[in-house]
């Protein structure tokens, strides 16, 4: 009923389904385009060359971000709103100020 009362609404608009196929070319026709996604999507899905997970080897990218001096962690610590909510922690700002040194 809402989808009925939306399309009435808002009133005819054009829509126009095209996607591109795996050489580049636009297909328009409904067929073409679920074959078109089938393809795609087995593609993706569909990995041939990974046996075993165990025996991929697994590479740690460095740290993008360094460590926070003890510095720039005293001024986040005095920027802290008191008197609010505590977060997902459940430790109230109160309790970090006095627990600094």
């Amino acid at each position: 009923m809402y989808r009925g009362i939306n399309y009435l609404k808002k009133g005819y608009q054009h829509r126009t389904d095209i996607v591109e196929d795996e050489k580049g070319d636009l297909v328009a026709d409904s067929h073409s385009i679920l074959s078109s996604w089938r393809n795609h999507f087995s593609q993706l899905l569909n990995t041939y060359g990974v046996n075993d997970v165990r025996q991929t080897e697994i590479q740690i990218a460095e740290q993008l971000v360094p460590e926070p001096t003890a510095f720039e962690l005293g001024m986040a610590i005095e920027e802290l709103k008191r008197r609010i909510s505590p977060g997902s922690d459940q430790i109230p700002a109160e309790l970090i100020e006095a627990g600094v040194e």
